[in-house]
């Protein structure tokens, strides 16, 4: 007989590190770093202690092991720094979506510009010549778009973001960062989701506020049977969804419940239907911040190529002015684009392309006069390459990662180009991250 196979050995797990000091000990916030924290210095050992500010001083314990360091825990507020605020939820300080509630509007707007300089300084981006423009800030109230999690617990339904560094689930009654249709819908989806789901089962709710309502995928969800696609039926009535989709996990089209209206969005002067649960833009004037530096990016050209084009975001606000070629590599982006381009009459073309691995070469690419690349948060390191290559005169890079757009500027300014301009836009308010345009010429 051949012998039995043996289950491999699992590595044994590093146990986790003993803190310096288990008592509280007193320590001074120096500056806030890029993810909101305050930091701080105790004995050599560096300190991360939320919901700080520069100047504070305070008692805090050792926590967890934290990358180079520890989280610390406040203890008690010994003498408090300037720019201090009353946070505007009541779920700030718990859920991990907002870092920056505590902070004045003048040390917020100071602290998140910091955070976007500290990472472009250190590729040498904002050297002499480079115009940075004022922050672009989204009002309250305009997310119109989130991801949570629901889960049952018992005889309720729990429904909200996870808390910070953790998974653990705060159960939502507030938000201030929410478009008000779509945080009036929490309520309700709890008591339609509670029949659905077993004790301890989770699940993915998708909310997107279209320009005709709202699209709501549930991802996760046991393929429904007649009585549950009923019930979610007659919830998309009562709440006046525009659609209803569902789907097993993440990756897979969703498949729809009900389909009450198109499920529009308007971008230029054109409106597409965009798949259920695909990406745009997480606030309306976060992405006419994001259009209109564009726009005013590629000049005066004639013929633009638009890279990562989603469905359409910079593509049919750019036809207003040049023709334009629009590059997708999601089928289900893709048939936005198409749809919205035959609405154009020729104006623009489209062509379903992996960036990633397909890059158009500088041989595809001498024939435009400007080109835009919208890439996701890993940037486009591969397709910078081959711009950095071609003969473009103006180039403009959107990005939501600031990291990845200095690595991907730094490849086209190595190829001859000269970054001019930087529009930073904060359309996720009291959080880390930041979005901007950057303007290149050859």
């Amino acid at each position: 007989m051949p012998p039995r196979r043996q289950a491999p050995r699992r590595p044994a797990q590093r146990p986790a590190p003993e803190p310096p000091t288990r008592g509280p000990v007193e320590v001074s916030i120096t500056r806030v770093g890029g993810r909101g924290d305050g930091l701080a210095e105790w004995q050599g050992h560096r300190l991360y202690v939320p919901q700080t500010l520069v100047g504070d001083r305070l008692m805090v314990k050792f926590g967890a092991h934290r990358g180079d360091g520890w989280e610390g825990v406040p203890v008690s507020l010994l003498e408090e720094g300037k720019g201090r605020t009353d946070p505007a939820c009541t779920h700030f300080g718990s859920c991990g979506g907002c870092v920056a509630q505590h902070m004045d509007d003048a040390t917020y707007e100071k602290w998140k510009l910091e955070a976007l300089t500290t990472v472009l300084s250190r590729s040498g981006l904002l050297g002499d010549g480079v115009t940075l423009h004022p922050v672009a800030r989204t009002p309250v109230g305009s997310r119109r778009r989130a991801v949570m999690n629901a889960v049952r617990r018992g005889n309720r339904v729990w429904l909200g973001f996870n808390e910070a560094h953790s998974h653990r689930l705060i159960d939502l009654t507030d938000c201030t960062v929410l478009a008000p249709p779509l945080l009036a819908l929490v309520a309700p989806l709890r008591d339609a989701l509670a029949p659905l789901l077993a004790d301890g089962q989770s699940i993915d709710v998708a909310l997107t506020l279209l320009d005709d309502g709202v699209d709501l995928v549930l991802e996760g969800l046991s393929r429904p049977d007649l009585r549950t696609l009923e019930h979610l039926t007659d919830f998309a009535a009562s709440q006046d969804l525009a659609r209803l989709s569902w789907r097993a996990r993440e990756g897979q089209p969703a498949e729809p419940i009900a389909f009450r209206r198109t499920g529009l969005l308007g971008f230029g002067a054109v409106s597409v239907s965009p798949a259920p649960g695909a990406f745009l833009q997480a606030s309306k004037q976060g992405e006419q911040a994001l259009v209109a530096a564009t726009l005013a990016g590629v000049g005066e050209a004639e013929m633009i190529a638009d890279l990562f084009a989603g469905s359409g975001t910079f593509t049919f606000p750019l036809a207003a002015k040049a023709k334009v070629h629009a590059v997708e590599g999601d089928p289900t982006a893709y048939n936005s684009l198409m749809g919205g381009a035959r609405q154009l009459g020729g104006k623009v073309t489209a062509e379903k392309r992996d960036l990633f691995r397909d890059p158009l070469t500088p041989y595809d690419l001498n024939r435009f006069q400007a080109v835009v690349f919208d890439p996701p948060r890993a940037g486009a390191q591969a397709q910078a390459t081959e711009i950095a290559a071609s003969t473009v005169a103006a180039v403009v890079g959107v990005s939501c990662n600031p990291v990845s757009f200095a690595r991907d500027a730094e490849l086209l300014i190595q190829g001859g180009y000269r970054l001019t301009d930087i529009w930073p836009v904060d359309q996720f308010l009291w959080s880390a991250h930041m979005e901007l345009v950057g303007w290149f010429r050859r």
